[in-house]
């Protein structure tokens, strides 16, 4: 599996957990990572881990996290729910405000897969930095770049203090 780190000293960690099981899903993940790890933003590492591979101890190093997932049956993918099992306990009363952000490769509309991750998210009382990004119906390239953006304005975010 695919492990990207960016490292700098005295920054801010902006944790990527993301589903990508096709090549589509790959380039949206890749576009999170490269808009989050843009030469301007120099005090946030980002990292990103497969929810398979993903712990409760990478959640509880992060200031901030990057859910990505497939819409699977109208539901989010069951790599990302794993994650959400192993890590819910472990994290509850440690992560509460942890800002966060979501985006949906959804063939149909996403709706079902919003609910689940945000029923999760309020569970953990996770902030929300920015709504849902749905990326609906047939692939489409606004898909990398609206990724892109999210990635960037998360770590940009997090590095100028504002989540």
């Amino acid at each position: 599996m695919m492990k990207f780190v960016h490292t700098m000293t005295n920054t801010r960690r902006l944790l990527v957990v993301a589903h990508c099981p096709s090549p589509n899903t790959r380039r949206l993940r890749d576009a999170v990572l490269e808009g989050a790890s843009h030469p301007d933003i120099e005090a946030v590492d980002v990292q990103y881990l497969p929810p398979l591979e993903a712990t409760a101890d990478d959640v509880l190093g992060a200031q901030a996290i990057i859910l990505g997932t497939t819409e699977n049956l109208g539901y989010m993918s069951g790599a990302l729910k794993d994650f959400f099992d192993r890590s819910y306990y472990p994290c509850l009363e440690k992560t509460q405000g942890l800002p966060c952000a979501l985006y949906i490769r959804a063939g149909m509309d996403g709706t079902g897969t919003r609910r689940a991750v945000e029923s999760i998210v309020t569970g953990l009382r996770w902030t929300w930095a920015q709504p849902p990004l749905i990326c609906r119906g047939d692939f489409q390239e606004q898909f990398v770049d609206q990724c892109r953006e999210l990635g960037m304005t998360m770590a940009a975010s997090l590095e100028a203090g504002i989540i």
